[in-house]
Formats: C-alpha cells, sequence, structure tokens
C-alpha cells in the first residue's frame, strides 16, 4: 500500500504527460526556472492538496461520474482494466459500513476507526485483481486520474489506507466485504474520499532531489 502511495503524485505526472517539448531545438536545456507554467493540467497537480474537512454539500453523481469517467481511463496494462470500485454517497450506508468497523475492530479506539474516512461525504473503495500482477499499479493509476480530475472540478480528495486495514483486518470482514459487493478474486487495496473541501491546506516540501537523471 505505501508504495502505491510513494509511486501515485510520479505515475499521475508520467501520465498527463507534464513534461514540455521544446520549442526550438533537440539541444534546448530544460528550463530551471520556477516560473508557473500556463498549462491547466500542471496547476490541477500543483494545486491539488489532501483534505480531510469537508463541507456536508453531497457531490452530485453526475459530477462523480466524471471523475470515474476519467478514472477508468488511466493506463493501465495490457488494458485488463485490472480494478473494481464500488462508491457510497449514502449517508446511512456510509454509517453501517463504519458501525461495522468499529465492531470489527475491538482493540481499537471507535472513534480512530470511524476518523478514518475523515468525514468525506463520498467515499470509493477500490478492489485489486488478485490474479493479476500489476493490478495494484492499475489502481494506484485510477486513483491518481481519479483525484486529478476531480482537483480539476473543485472537488477536494484523500487517498487513504487507513478504512483498507480497519476492513479487510476486522472479525466481520466478509460482512462489510459483501455490502460492497466485490467479484470473485477481488481485494480492496486502496479507498478515496471526495467532497468540497472545507479547509485550504498548504503545500507540504517536496524533495526534487530524489529525482535523477542516469547518464
Amino acid at each position: 500500500m505505501k508504495q502505491i502511495f510513494i509511486l501515485l503524485p510520479l505515475l499521475a505526472l508520467a501520465l498527463v504527460g507534464c513534461n514540455p517539448t521544446p520549442k526550438n531545438n533537440a539541444t534546448q536545456q530544460p528550463n530551471q526556472s520556477t516560473q508557473p507554467l500556463n498549462n491547466e493540467v500542471i496547476d490541477a497537480i500543483m494545486a491539488r492538496r489532501s483534505i480531510r474537512q469537508y463541507h456536508a454539500t453531497p457531490v452530485s453523481r453526475d459530477t462523480v461520474m466524471q471523475i470515474m469517467t476519467c478514472g477508468i481511463n488511466a493506463a493501465n496494462g495490457q488494458n485488463k482494466q485490472s480494478w473494481e470500485v464500488r462508491i457510497i454517497d449514502n449517508p446511512e450506508k456510509m454509517q453501517l459500513i463504519q458501525d461495522l468497523m468499529v465492531a470489527g475492530n475491538p482493540t481499537l479506539q471507535p472513534d480512530m476507526v470511524r476518523g478514518c474516512m475523515h468525514g468525506a461525504p463520498v467515499m470509493t473503495f477500490i478492489a485489486r485483481d488478485l490474479g493479476y500482477d500489476f493490478s495494484a499499479y492499475d489502481c494506484g493509476l485510477l486513483a491518481g486520474n481519479m483525484m486529478l480530475a476531480a482537483q480539476s472540478l473543485g472537488v477536494g480528495t484523500i487517498c487513504l489506507g487507513s478504512p483498507v486495514r480497519f476492513i479487510n483486518d476486522a472479525q466481520n470482514s466478509a460482512e462489510i466485504l459483501s455490502i460492497l459487493g466485490f467479484s470473485e478474486g477481488y481485494e480492496l487495496c486502496l479507498c478515496v474520499g471526495m467532497g468540497y473541501a472545507n479547509e485550504a491546506p498548504a503545500a507540504k516540501p517536496r524533495d526534487i532531489n530524489k529525482v535523477q537523471f542516469v547518464d
């Protein structure tokens, strides 16, 4: 799971092709300046933040489906589309799942379990195909596209692993997963919460020195 979260920003950048092609000649040096580029995709990438506080305002299903259409158009191995997604936007159903998660993890603090979704009014549960080695990467690419599309539509997002742990490790895991209804051979591996942001967190520092050319 950690690997997916680490790879997501780099995979998203590769996906949208954010390395501009030089306009003049092949020997032109890359632009080392920090001047902003006039590019809506890059703007969305650089503006996106993980949102942990949301307004109660629901996100329309039309908007969610626009986001999901972008999600399923992510790059994926051999076009296997080795994911399944289940979307919960019904508050009562969300409450039921949270209650079951609390009941299934009796050794954990209930507030910690309930709070792992950060009050996002829409929660997408993404499952990987256990029969395909690279399915987890495909799911990460799917989630990356979803979050960038949501940003472009004014919808905040957060990529989550805790609900996956609390569901898959729960004593009543089968009961919770039966509500989500994934096909046989699929395993929950990633969640993305969505909603209208009730906060504007600042960007956290990124270490560009971890990116190096090999000459």
